[in-house]
């Protein structure tokens, strides 16, 4: 997302901190890090917050400032905020605050407009050091008064980090549903019209150039895998009733055979789509589940304009679903199993809209 900054106010770093060295003890590694050490060591540094190990011995510098160093190759990279007391080190710089006493989101915030305004600027021939941070000109967002507007900086990074938190919930949760596989040891082979299933109709086998639109309040389903397999919108006909919405169609031939649809809204149907109505109460998540074996089976098993499942629909057309010890099926493992499907989809799509 790009922010417009033109109304923003310009600041020169030196008008909101004094940049001096962090208070070090005059001692090698060895004797300062510690396997036990619980106070964290901000070091030279552009990794890991800029911690590069644990000591016991008292922290030097109290929390809430932001810390940088003056000597390592990727400098600018070194900015971080220290939310916890630490112990500091030889050329690890700290900026106190003047006058305003910098929450850890405003410090967030000022780390990246420092981070962009230097970036790629210095390396081990041109070294950053304080001088330069101090005589740095930013742009921060302002109030009318020119005075920094500190809600505005706390609210974004808030966003950023809520946005952050859920891609990386999501990602984890990703991982998890990724290694999850499907246990097809007590699958059947069911017809479409058994016990507990369907109700096979042929539908209203109607043409859409012979429909008409003036007031229209009825779907038409066609033989489409796009859209819910809703190619029009038409006006009722008086004496023929549109099948309710919960029953589902498939195409039966042509380009987009097997294509199976939950219809959300009454619809009529065009030739070659047959409608599936449920002989017992389903949950939309069953539906889902069935409608994605009759595609898959119909894509596998069948062929556009050669064998199509005009024939085959009310006679050996055959989908497996997934059983209990008595052989009945199990609607339980479809609901879920869907319902893990469609939340790995949010997730996903969740993280893509957070980047």
């Amino acid at each position: 997302m790009i922010i417009d900054i033109s109304q923003w106010g310009e600041f020169t770093i030196s008008e909101l901190f004094d940049i001096h060295p962090t208070k070090a003890y005059k001692v090698t590694n060895k004797d300062l890090l510690e396997d036990d050490g619980v106070n964290p060591v901000i070091v030279n540094s552009g990794f890991n917050n800029g911690v590069g190990g644990y000591t016991n011995r008292d922290c030097t510098e109290k929390k809430g400032i932001i810390t940088f160093t003056d000597t390592a190759a990727k400098s600018p990279d070194s900015f971080f905020y220290q939310a916890n007391d630490f112990v500091g080190y030889p050329h690890v710089q700290g900026m106190y605050a003047l006058n305003h006493k910098w929450t850890e989101n405003e410090s967030l915030f000022l780390i990246s407009v420092i981070k962009a305004k230097i970036a790629d600027r210095y390396d081990f021939i041109e070294k950053m050091t304080r001088t330069d941070i101090l005589n740095l000109v930013i742009k921060l967002p302002v109030l009318s008064n020119n005075i920094p507007n500190w809600n505005y900086m706390n609210e974004y990074i808030d966003a950023i980090k809520c946005k952050a938190k859920i891609t990386v919930d999501n990602c984890i949760k990703a991982q998890e549903y990724s290694t999850k596989s499907i246990d097809v040891s007590r699958f059947k082979r069911f017809h479409l019209y058994d016990d507990d299933l369907f109700i096979i109709d042929s539908g209203t086998k109607l043409d859409k150039v012979k429909m008409s639109d003036n007031a229209p309040s009825v779907n038409f389903v066609g033989r489409a895998n796009a859209n819910n397999g809703v190619t029009d919108f038409i006006d009722k006909i008086d004496g023929l009733e549109p099948y309710k919405a919960g029953y589902m169609t498939i195409s039966l031939g042509g380009e987009y055979l097997g294509s199976c649809f939950i219809q959300d809204k009454p619809f009529y149907t065009s030739q070659n789509v047959n409608v599936l109505i449920p002989k017992k109460e389903m949950s939309y998540y069953q539906k889902l589940y069935i409608a994605t074996m009759v595609f898959r089976e119909g894509r596998l098993h069948y062929k556009a304009f050669i064998d199509e499942l005009n024939r085959h629909m009310k006679t050996d057309f055959m989908i497996p679903l997934p059983v209990k010890d008595d052989e009945s099926i199990d609607w339980e493992y479809m609901e879920f199993y869907m319902k893990s499907v469609e939340e790995k989809a949010k997730m996903k799509i969740n993280t893509l809209m957070c980047k």
